[in-house]
């Protein structure tokens, strides 16, 4: 199996200074790190946030070769029009390098709301988006009247070329149908192991029946990262409390903390159970340690699995 193994560096994109973003991904790239993951909110819990095509434009347009992934991207926030024209734009400047998370919210109902959506639709919502997205980013006349979208003889061009793959996040059973219907791939967050095995024997079995074989299995990774574990470990407890209002026990079997060593060992079960991209979402005391850490993780997996 081929693991690629990848950092989310949202906040850190986020600075005004054009060299320091260079900075920051020429490291990433030069530790052997396979991906930049990046997130998107339009308005969470009061007001943050950051939109997610943004910031993959901004590595796409800052790096040579870094393959980014948006994940997950609120895609049942916005039109389905919007989405496919600002895929299509990125894919002709970074053709192959951009991935598409595609997911529906939910932590923050006030943010779905806000956007336009009714919160109780929100998931038929999506999957109707993904309907017509994959429609329209083949670059054919598209006409359709749903719930929610009208084309008429809608049409994006240039399409991208390769197409841009589509992982759809989520749990449950919404997340597993809609992989198997429309999805290339699975996002997984806040998961075991076991759950993650679980999930994905669902979603091939379910896929199967759609006559489709989504070929991807992802996770993020929440984890504390330093040459100290008891260090590691507050560092993903304060920054879990901060964003989350969680304290450290209630998400401990789902953030690991320790050394790269303890860290890789932990998502080792993640590779045994069919991930092959892991995404490391880390508490560091720097950006610096962050890259480090992340590489030495990764070159354990790959040594590891080889």
């Amino acid at each position: 199996m081929s693991i690629r193994v990848g950092l989310s560096v949202t906040d850190a994109l986020l600075v005004p200074k054009p060299a320091d973003r260079r900075l920051l991904l020429d490291s990433a790239a030069e530790a052997g790190l396979d991906h930049i993951t990046v997130g998107d909110h339009i308005s969470f819990h009061g007001g943050t946030g950051f939109d997610g095509m943004v910031s993959a434009t901004s590595v796409l347009s800052s790096h040579d070769t870094l393959s980014v992934i948006i994940g997950v991207y609120l895609l049942g926030l916005r039109h389905p029009m919007l989405a496919a024209r600002q895929i299509a734009t990125l894919s002709q400047i970074a053709p192959g390098r951009l991935v598409l998370g595609a997911g529906v919210g939910g932590e923050d109902r006030s943010e779905i709301s806000n956007s336009g959506v009714d919160p109780s639709t929100r998931g038929r919502r999506l999957d109707e988006t993904l309907e017509v997205l994959r429609a329209v980013l083949t670059g054919e006349e598209v006409t359709h009247h749903g719930e929610f979208f009208t084309l008429d003889r809608a049409r994006i061009l240039p399409a991208p070329q390769p197409a841009v793959p589509i992982l759809i996040g989520g749990r449950g059973e919404s997340a597993i149908r809609r992989t198997a219907r429309y999805g290339d791939g699975w996002l997984g967050i806040f998961c075991t192991p076991r759950r993650f095995a679980e999930t994905r024997t669902a979603i091939l079995d379910a896929a199967a029946k759609e006559d489709r074989a989504p070929d991807s299995f992802g996770v993020n990774v929440w984890c504390g990262l330093d040459k100290d574990a008891a260090v590691a470990d507050r560092l993903v407890g304060e920054k879990m409390q901060a964003l989350y209002q969680l304290p450290r026990d209630k998400f401990r079997h789902l953030a690991p903390a320790g050394t790269p060593e303890q860290v890789a060992e932990w998502l080792n079960s993640f590779v045994e159970a069919g991930a092959d991209n892991i995404t490391l979402v880390p508490a560091t005391t720097s950006m610096e340690s962050a890259i480090e850490h992340a590489a030495s993780v990764r070159t354990l997996l790959l040594t590891h699995h080889r």
